[in-house]
């Protein structure tokens, strides 16, 4: 279990009874899911939002999270520290990138009430900044080897191999490496191939293109809402595209406040990613998104959120403003959906294709949501229907404590689907019950 600062804890205890009493009327909220959410109106939260996080816990004996009916759920590796994101190499082996976010020097009083509440949930700290490779060699499900892969990189996320080079995309850049198929290090220094500002929302996730020639970096902005003005966003909030022939980048799409989980959708061919919203706005308001990513296209942040509602706490742009483009599915409010896979028709028994979604989980809400692997059915090329549960339980039931937090989602070589666990520092299995 995280251990808590007597400043942390009375934070918690002051940050229950600000949520209790700042949303006592506001009854039963339904989650804002689908192509046509009912957003409910902002309440704005002003100078002290609200902050409600889960104690990290862990998971003790055999304990582990609910897979849905016909599923089953195993430990493939357990001992990591803070495991984000996940790669699976073409011999099978699992790279997966260890990293948090760094303490920083707070100011105020809230900058000093964040930062203890997110040590407490094991969401900041001293960084592992590595990459370890783990291998299941005999087959059975569960790793047997694990190897520090690459070391000393700061806030490692994203991970892509194209050819020869394995891309890792850290917090301050994007970097190349020699491969060499089942090696279990990579002793040889990295090339940076691009910078990228650290801090704020400090994930590099990775994907290349279908022919290989591109790569694409989804970085996120500063801060909640161009708080320090839109010069110290520059570049960030979108996802950049590299070309790895000539060099260059661009911006391929913004207006994303914070893109994180990247996946191709094989019917229509197009990118999409999972993107945390603003704060401050309500327990619903605004829902974090599923959607396509069209190149040029600019998505609202900050400016304005879903069908173009303006948020008034934001100096405005009407041009932007008529400029932004709709989400494709809502995923609820402040479920802060980090991962994302697709999953082929016949993944898992008895979900058809679409996306599997690692939701870490809110700290701005009166009651939490998120904390669970979610699956979004697809048809042409589009999302249908309500969201399903592929894993549950990461939470106690009095919402106190986080067993698991959810993150990066990747299909095994075996067809499983692995998901990372950054609070439980596990990877998770998941097939079809036997």
């Amino acid at each position: 279990m995280a251990e808590s600062s007597p400043f942390a804890r009375f934070i918690a205890f002051v940050s229950r009874g600000i949520a209790a009493i700042r949303h006592s009327g506001d009854g039963e909220r339904a989650p804002v899911y689908g192509t046509a959410p009912a957003i409910p109106e902002a309440k704005p939260q002003g100078r002290i939002p609200t902050l409600k996080m889960p104690t990290a816990k862990g998971w003790e004996g055999e304990h582990k999270p609910t897979a849905a009916a016909g599923l089953k759920v195993n430990a493939f590796a357990r001992g990591l520290v803070h495991p984000r994101n996940i790669y699976v190499l073409p011999n099978g082996d699992v790279l997966v990138a260890e990293s948090m976010g760094e303490t920083g020097n707070p100011r105020t009083f809230f900058d000093h009430a964040m930062s203890a509440t997110m040590q407490r949930a094991r969401a900041s700290g001293d960084s592992p900044n590595r990459v370890t490779l783990l291998r299941d060699a005999d087959g059975d499900g569960v790793a047997e080897e694990s190897h520090a892969y690459i070391e000393n990189v700061r806030q490692p996320f994203g991970i892509a191999l194209v050819g020869e080079t394995l891309y890792v995309g850290a917090s301050d850049a994007l970097l190349a490496y020699p491969y060499e198929a089942g090696a279990t290090r990579i002793s040889k220094p990295s090339r940076k191939l691009m910078d990228l500002v650290p801090g704020g929302h400090w994930t590099r996730n990775l994907i290349a293109s279908k022919d290989g020639t591109k790569l694409y970096v989804a970085v996120g902005s500063l801060s909640n809402i161009a708080d320090a003005g839109m010069a110290a966003e520059e570049n960030r909030a979108c996802i950049h595209e590299y070309d790895l022939t000539s060099g260059r980048s661009r911006i391929f799409a913004g207006g994303l406040r914070n893109p994180v989980g990247m996946a191709w959708e094989p019917e229509k061919g197009m990118l999409w990613t999972v993107v945390n919203e603003r704060d401050g706005l309500g327990d619903e308001t605004p829902p974090d998104y599923l959607t396509s990513v069209s190149d040029g296209g600019f998505y609202g942040w900050p400016y304005c959120y879903w069908n173009r509602v303006v948020d008034d706490r934001v100096p405005q742009d009407p041009a932007k403003v008529a400029l932004a483009l709709q989400p494709d599915y809502a995923l609820g409010g402040h479920t802060a959906s980090l991962g994302l896979c697709w999953l082929p028709e016949g993944t898992l028994p008895g979900f058809p294709p679409g996306m599997a979604i690692g939701q870490h989980g809110s700290w701005n809400r009166s009651k939490l949501s998120g904390y669970k692997l979610a699956f979004v059915a697809f048809e042409k090329g589009k999302p249908v229907g309500m969201p399903r549960d592929i894993l549950t339980d990461f939470l106690s039931p009095d919402e106190k404590y986080s067993y698991g937090r959810p993150v990066g989602v990747a299909l095994a070589a075996d067809g499983a689907v692995l998901m990372a666990d950054d609070v439980g520092d596990v990877i998770w299995r998941v097939k079809g019950a036997e």
